[in-house]
């Protein structure tokens, strides 16, 4: 513990608030459809969720191993550089949840530390063959293969159940996505978790406390999936309208299959140290389940400005990250603290404007929703 220094602290400490926003940006991800149809009330979703989140954090460290010493040249980082990129990340976190938009809070940390460590070690510190093979090749893939699956299971959901009453449909599928829900949840903590465990186990590295290639301490562990786990558990609301209310008109075999799909993706690719982007595959599994249901309307306007997001999320985050380091440099790790920290108040301050919480997540949008009959149109306030 001698090596713990007070900027290694503030590392860490960094650290767990972005799992945090981690947790409160991405709890739509599990729980946006179950929301949606009913199947979950709003405090118990999010509390379900919370408590799945810190369990999911102890079932594997592969990715935090591709964190602490894939993307990035562990023996060129320091904690400054990594604070660096903390800060892009949290503060892109921090947009986006105020915007609505479904990014992906990997890709965030992902570019911060990426653009970070570019600008604090140069273009050696960064390891781009394994950040296509494990980050952006997944991230390509993923959210294609989770809409597939999920519009077939979709389409197979409702040819099996076509003869059946509606309402033994509806409960039956209710059910079902209290436990796909609970296996996404169980995910996003094993994926998404390890992500800050990885950036705290570089930290340490780089300062001397752990060897070279070391794997996550225990309390590692614990903190980063407490820290997951409560921002899960208070709800990142605007995102979870979005997700739920703004992509489709979800039903719950829908929900289902898009859950369904989300877990097999998440889970396969935690297995293999893949530190893919759970926001983009469930968002995935939500858009095949919309394009697997006859009739069922996609707006897509929604879904390419999801699509916009996701894109850019990288090199913005790296951008911030750059910018963040080339402060720390020249101004110190105090200054860089203030302008987060004022950015974030801002950022918060202007969110209370039009608030979204657990009594209204449900109220969508003005959407046109597609009538039975072609000159019959109705709207969902």
């Amino acid at each position: 513990m001698d090596h713990i220094t007070f900027l290694v602290a503030v590392v860490i400490v960094t650290a767990l608030a972005f799992d945090f926003t981690n947790g409160f940006h991405d709890t739509a991800n599990a729980m946006a459809t179950s929301i949606a149809t009913g199947a979950l009330k709003p405090r118990t979703a999010v509390l379900i969720s919370g408590v799945l989140n810190v369990g999911g954090a102890f079932l594997s460290t592969e990715v935090a191993k591709t964190i602490s010493g894939g993307i990035v040249d562990d023996t060129l980082v320091t904690p400054g550089m990594i604070f660096a990129g903390l800060v892009g990340a949290i503060l892109w976190n921090l947009l986006t949840w105020l915007l609505g938009l479904p990014s992906s809070s990997s890709h965030a940390l992902f570019g911060g530390l990426i653009g970070a460590v570019w600008v604090g070690a140069g273009e050696r510190g960064v390891h781009f063959d394994k950040v296509v093979e494990k980050v952006l090749i997944p991230a390509v893939a993923s959210p294609i293969v989770a809409g597939v699956a999920a519009l077939l299971a979709t389409y197979l959901a409702y040819k099996i159940t076509a003869r059946a009453r509606k309402d033994s449909v509806t409960k039956g599928f209710r059910l079902g996505q209290i436990a796909s829900a609970s296996l996404v949840s169980l995910a996003h903590g094993t994926n998404d978790a390890q992500k800050t465990m990885g950036v705290i186990t570089l930290t340490l590295i780089s300062a001397g406390a752990l060897g070279h290639d070391a794997g996550p301490p225990v309390w590692v562990i614990a903190s980063a999936g407490l820290a997951i786990g409560l921002g899960t558990y208070l709800g990142g609301w605007r995102i979870i309208r979005t997700m739920g209310k703004g992509l489709t008109d979800i039903q719950s075999p829908q929900g289902f299959a898009a859950e369904a799909a989300a877990t097999t993706v998440i889970l396969t690719s935690a297995h293999l140290g893949f530190a893919l982007s759970t926001t983009q595959v469930c968002s995935g599994g939500v858009l095949g389940a919309g394009l697997g249901r006859r009739l069922a309307e996609v707006r897509w306007g929604t879904a390419g400005r999801m699509v916009i997001a996701w894109l850019v999320t990288l090199p913005a985050a790296a951008l911030v990250g750059g910018v963040s380091a080339s402060v720390v440099k020249h101004g110190g790790t105090f200054g860089t603290v203030v302008i987060a920290l004022c950015a974030a108040a801002f950022i918060v301050l202007a969110s209370r404007r039009n608030p979204v919480r657990a009594d209204n997540v449900n109220d969508a949008h003005e959407v046109t929703v597609r009538a039975a009959a072609p000159t019959t149109v109705g709207t969902v306030a």
